[in-house]
């Protein structure tokens, strides 16, 4: 799961973007990198278009307006299973898991990218199929091993906690063997010991597979802790970019989002 870029380089950059509804401006002039190893946060209140610029990174949305940038090639118009290919993969703001299937099951779709066996070999389950199901098994039981959830591999993911749910979704989207793994409210709706593992799987995904990682996150603590870098949005506009220590002592993300200055 480790990246091919070195460590700093710029993965992806987003320049002058901006996105309409109608005549609701969702993000405007919107310019920002993701380097090759970081975490980047993206942070801001409610309705300051932070999930709409992940859906632009990931291609759900096209911007009337600007460039995205990916391993130094300009990207064209691509749907978002294409855009998986390419390397990038996402988990969401409301889980979306296959409810009836166990975490073992749910894992597997996400090695989808990686398929490439045509239907014929599948329907015989022999050759090329079966060398790449037992792979992507392998894989996958990896994943089962790093997140620490052996005990739910075979339980549908429906009956489980919301805190486990999330961090099937995480590996749901590890199984694509990113390169840039979005994460939209990682930790939202979870008590206190379930963030603290999910900040801790974060940030091991980081270290261990040099993972780049850009995550949307409300809880300012977490984000101040993990981020390398945060770039905060307000009403669709950037008004801050740098390192927590920056963020936190500029004072237009201080009036418009923080209030006051986070020690």
């Amino acid at each position: 799961m480790s990246t091919n870029q070195n460590s700093g380089d710029v993965l992806l950059s987003v320049e002058n973007i901006s996105l309409s509804f109608g005549g609701v401006k969702a993000l405007e002039n919107i310019s920002f990198d993701i380097k090759a190893g970081e975490v980047r946060a993206i942070i801001g209140p409610n309705g300051a278009g932070k999930s709409s610029m992940l859906n632009v990174i990931n291609g759900f949305y096209h911007p009337q307006e600007g460039e995205v940038w990916f391993q130094g090639e300009k990207r064209k118009s691509l749907k978002p299973y294409q855009i998986a290919r390419q390397g990038i993969a996402r988990t969401f703001q409301n889980i979306a898991l296959f409810k009836g299937m166990s975490t073992l099951d749910n894992l597997m779709t996400g090695r989808f990218t990686k398929m490439s066996a045509n239907i014929f070999w599948q329907a015989i389950w022999k050759g090329k199929a079966e060398n790449e199901e037992i792979a992507n098994r392998e894989f996958v039981e990896h994943i089962i091993d790093f997140l620490e959830i052996q005990a739910i591999r075979k339980t549908p993911v429906g009956r489980l906690p919301y805190g486990l749910q999330k961090r099937v979704e995480l590996g749901r989207a590890l199984a694509a063997e990113s390169k840039l793994l979005l994460l939209d409210e990682p930790m939202a709706g979870m008590n206190i010991e379930e963030k603290e593992d999910m900040c801790r799987f974060i940030l091991d995904v980081n270290d261990q597979f040099g993972t780049t990682i850009a995550l949307i996150e409300h809880d300012m603590s977490v984000v101040m802790d993990i981020a390398d870098r945060v770039v905060v949005l307000d009403y669709g506009r950037k008004i801050g970019d740098g390192t927590p220590d920056e963020i936190r002592g500029n004072q237009a993300v201080i009036d418009a989002y923080l209030g006051v200055a986070h020690d």
